[in-house]
């Protein structure tokens, strides 16, 4: 009797017909998967060339075997990603990274009055006796006209330019800030990294060359002084510089001039000349020409008629005549062995006062 399992024509020739022998070869899947060729299917090899009936499989280390359109995805992936990696690490227009903050440096000087102080002949012309060249308000500012500068176009030039004017108009000429201590007009123009610093100044003024009042803004003591006259006058002019690729520096030197009354005194009271000179530089970054903000980084302060000797970090202690004059002492010599007071302490004498 022959065996069940043989075909009935018998066992082929060159093999047993046992099944057993392929029972330890096992296509699976993964097996299939992991094949190097594979067939094409009917309707690729009608498309394809004559007598390729296979294709290769995109392999990929241990991750096995991957289609073409996912390598594809996979590159665009990983290009976007360094590509976000390296514009992210760069600044806009190759500038270097803004500083978070930043320190104003500030120097005020008591002018004091050579002899008595006058009242003005005639309280209602008060500035009758000033030179030829002052102009009112802001036209004494005299703005220049933008003008390309380094790497900064003339739209960006005018933007400081206007800034720097309204800055101005809102920390030398504004009512609000001259005489009723108003400080919030003056701030909005403060850079973030400023404002701090601004904040502190104005909170708890000291003489330190960095956080006096005075250097942000003319400010007079509401309690004893008061304007006889809204109007301003001013002289000066600015100038616009590249301090680097990606800083304008804007400086201005103005002279103001404010008439002044004591506090609370009726119409006709004595009316005294308060000169004040400003020189100030600014920075603009491009964020900040975009913000409208700017960055004082320099202020220096003369003004007088001032006593010496009494800080202004506060606000401004303008000597105010009375109908016969105000007689003031005049600068006390300086030792340089006092340590007590600041080594940067100025004084020096007004001309003409």
């Amino acid at each position: 009797m022959g065996d069940p399992r043989e075909p009935p024509e018998g066992a082929p020739e060159g093999g047993s017909g046992n099944e057993d022998e392929f029972r330890s070869v096992v296509f699976d899947e993964s097996f299939v998967r992991a094949a190097r060729i594979q067939e094409l299917s009917a309707r690729e090899r009608l498309a394809g060339p004559l007598g390729k009936a296979t294709r290769p499989r995109v392999r990929l280390g241990p991750l096995g075997t991957v289609p073409r359109q996912a390598l594809a995805l996979l590159l665009l992936i990983l290009l976007a990603f360094g590509a976000a990696v390296y514009f992210g690490v760069r600044t806009p227009m190759g500038a270097a990274v803004r500083p978070e903050g930043g320190q104003l440096t500030v120097s005020l000087v008591a002018l004091a009055p050579a002899s008595a102080v006058r009242p003005v002949a005639d309280p209602a012309d008060p500035f009758a006796a000033l030179p030829v060249g002052y102009g009112e308000g802001t036209l004494g500012l005299n703005t220049p006209a933008g003008a390309a500068a380094g790497g900064f176009s003339r739209i960006e030039v005018t933007k400081a330019l206007d800034t720097v004017q309204r800055y101005l108009v809102a920390s030398s000429l504004s009512p609000a800030t001259l005489v009723h201590g108003a400080t919030a007009d003056v701030r909005t123009f403060v850079t973030p990294g400023e404002q701090a610093g601004f904040d502190t100044s104005v909170a708890q003024p000291v003489d330190d060359r960095h956080h006096a009042a005075t250097g942000w803004m003319v400010r007079f003591d509401p309690a004893r002084v008061a304007l006889a006259s809204n109007t301003v006058k001013v002289v000066g002019a600015m100038r616009i510089d590249e301090a680097d690729g990606g800083t304008l520096e804007v400086t201005t030197d103005h002279t103001f001039v404010y008439a002044l009354k004591p506090a609370g005194a009726p119409a006709g009271a004595p009316v005294t000349l308060e000169t004040v000179r400003r020189q100030l530089t600014f920075e603009f970054d491009r964020v900040d020409l975009a913000s409208g903000q700017l960055r004082l980084v320099d202020s220096v302060v003369e003004a007088g008629p001032e006593p010496c000797g009494t800080s202004a970090a506060g606000f401004l202690q303008p000597v105010l005549a009375t109908a016969q004059g105000a007689v003031v002492a005049p600068p006390a010599p300086v030792d340089p062995g006092n340590h007590a007071l600041p080594g940067w302490q100025v004084c020096g004498v007004l001309a003409g006062g």
